[in-house]
């Protein structure tokens, strides 16, 4: 009789465990999505300049902004899991549904479970996120900008401006049409020793790419040079002609990769050898560290927001206080990472905090939520006679 009277209540708490851990998963993957747009646009406008202003193809600003996705996701999903925790469990509160909850029979842990649960799950993403995907993106990312830059001389290239897009040539254009033609060039080109300098002026052109590079090609214009014997004034005119740009970088040299894009092995595991990677050894290896502490930030932030609202006496007054002391715990806790990460970069030494701050955090939040925080209230004794 006993287990079977036990079974509906266990069916009631399954029930009220899915039930809060539904709002929390919706909320959570709402904000985030809310947030990654957010950040997204502020984080595009390099890409966007691409396209509005250089003329590059719209399914360029696509893939890179696609590529460049797992970083922003990774930024904003225990942030977003924060403020998840916050909103569900004050609607819980406002709605008295917490009463009711505790009034089953459920203890403060037991009301955390479904926070603590979403926590573990955001928690797992984020070490998939920072440990696999974003330097595996991070790093396409980069090698598809070096490519455009390389290939597209108009990236570099901007109107009304002295462009330098290699050593020794200089390209100015008046302004640049919707089609993509550059209209009133001057170019100056000093680049090779062997001959004069050179002085191009067309009327219009248009931006091309080769294999060695990008290319204008001028349309109806003139090339002007210094006759290196008598000293002459040359000049040239012509209906079309390409100026190669060359490459932005100069050829067979390879891109050194940030820490951003490396996997742990390229960060605890610098090439010595490598003057960059001999000189940024510490931030690769301080990047190698934050990427496995970071994500237990989501644990920390969720324990929280949870141990906020759960303790303390109910208030009718709402939950205001300590939605603002949640808050600023989290932000200083946000910023306090940050700046051990900063010193972690010139001292090594200190990594080991980039680790104890998320746990200090979690262990203080669950002794704070672990504690007696209903208080009885103490009924005086009646005074004699």
């Amino acid at each position: 009789m006993g287990r079977a009277a036990a079974r509906p209540g266990r069916r009631i708490v399954t029930a009220i465990d899915r039930y809060v851990l539904r709002q929390l998963a919706v909320a959570t993957l709402l904000v985030a999505g809310v947030f990654t747009m957010l950040v997204s646009l502020a984080g595009s406008l390099r890409e966007i300049d691409f396209v509005i202003n250089r003329g590059l193809p719209l399914t360029v600003f696509l893939e890179l902004m696609a590529l460049r996705l797992p970083e922003f996701i990774a930024t904003v999903l225990p942030i977003a899991l924060f403020i998840a925790v916050l909103f569900v469990y004050n609607r819980l509160v406002s709605d008295s549904e917490l009463v009711v909850m505790r009034a089953a029979g459920l203890g403060q842990w037991r009301l955390a479970l479904p926070a603590v649960a979403c926590a573990i799950a955001v928690c797992t993403a984020s070490y998939a996120l920072a440990l696999w995907l974003t330097p595996l993106t991070k790093s396409s990312y980069k090698d598809q900008v070096f490519h455009y830059r390389n290939t597209y001389g108009n990236v570099l290239l901007q109107e009304g401006r002295f462009n330098t897009p290699s050593g020794g040539l200089t390209v100015y254009f008046r302004e640049q049409w919707p089609n993509g033609d550059l209209i009133g060039i001057f170019a100056h080109d000093t680049r090779r020793t062997d001959r004069p300098a050179r002085t191009y002026i067309a009327r219009r052109g248009a931006m091309d790419s080769n294999p060695g590079g990008a290319r204008i090609v001028l349309f109806e214009g003139s090339m002007q040079q210094i006759d290196i014997g008598n000293g002459d004034l040359e000049q040239f005119y012509f209906d079309q002609l390409a100026l190669d740009l060359g490459p932005i970088t100069p050829t067979g040299q390879s891109r050194w990769h940030e820490p951003e894009e490396r996997t742990l092995s390229g960060l605890f595991s610098p090439v010595l050898t490598d003057p960059n990677d001999a000189y940024y050894a510490k931030n690769l290896i301080a990047e190698g560290h934050r990427r496995l502490a970071s994500p237990l930030l989501a644990l920390a932030f969720a324990l929280t927001g949870v141990a906020a609202l759960l303790g303390g006496e109910f208030s009718r007054r709402g939950q205001s206080g300590r939605l603002v002391v949640a808050v600023c715990a989290v932000i200083g806790l946000y910023l306090a990472n940050l700046t051990v990460f900063n010193l972690a970069q010139k001292n090594l030494a200190l990594a080991p905090l980039l680790y104890l701050l998320p746990f200090a955090a979690t262990g203080t939040a669950a002794a704070a939520l672990a504690s007696r925080w209903h208080r009885r209230a103490v009924v005086p004794a009646p005074a004699a006679g």
